[in-house]
């Protein structure tokens, strides 16, 4: 006998309550892992501080939301690496401190899927993004939906390759439960 789904043993998605949302980031995480030294190490790294917010409005038209990172709390257990991706070749957490995401519409698809249009703004570089989100838990007040993504950090000015070490997409997981605000 198999148990059911997390999201399947709770509430629908349809069935959460319209309002304000906040992200719980004791229950979230954002995760990069990107293939350098010519595809053979895969680096792999956490973002510690980021907050978020969504909204379901009372009209039924699609959720929104945002998703901001420090871009300084990236830890990939190399402080020398860490301090790299930092400095102005890539981040430039002193002129840019913060990633952030902008969903200005997310829709649940028949499946239980939720489709995600935005923006993901990078060293100042805002470029559109599309993902698609499974919820793997929804409860009666709650939330969290899991995303793994790719991001192209050239398009946002993160294009530091010496010798050609570093090439492909960075992929990005995120896990984010965000919980109604009464």
């Amino acid at each position: 006998m198999s148990s059911p789904t997390p999201a399947a043993a709770t509430t629908a998605l349809s069935d959460l309550p319209t309002g304000r949302y906040l992200l719980d980031r004791t229950r979230s995480e954002v995760r990069i892992q990107h293939k350098t030294m010519w595809g053979l190490v895969t680096v792999k790294g956490g973002f510690s501080e980021f907050s978020g917010e969504g909204e379901i409005p009372a009209d039924g038209s699609p959720a929104r939301g945002t998703l901001t990172v420090d871009a300084a709390s990236l830890d990939t257990s190399h402080a020398k690496r860490d301090a790299h991706l930092r400095s102005d070749d890539f981040f430039a957490t002193d002129q840019h401190p913060t990633l952030s995401f902008t969903a200005d519409r997310a829709e649940a698809k028949a499946d239980g899927a939720v489709q995600v249009s935005g923006s993901l703004t990078v060293r100042g570089r805002t470029q559109p993004l599309e993902f698609t989100a499974r919820p793997s838990a929804v409860g009666a007040d709650s939330v969290t939906l899991t995303a793994e993504l790719t991001v192209d950090r050239d398009a946002h000015g993160l294009g530091w390759n010496k010798l050609g070490m570093l090439k492909g997409l960075t992929g990005v997981t995120v896990n984010a439960t965000f919980v109604h605000q009464a």
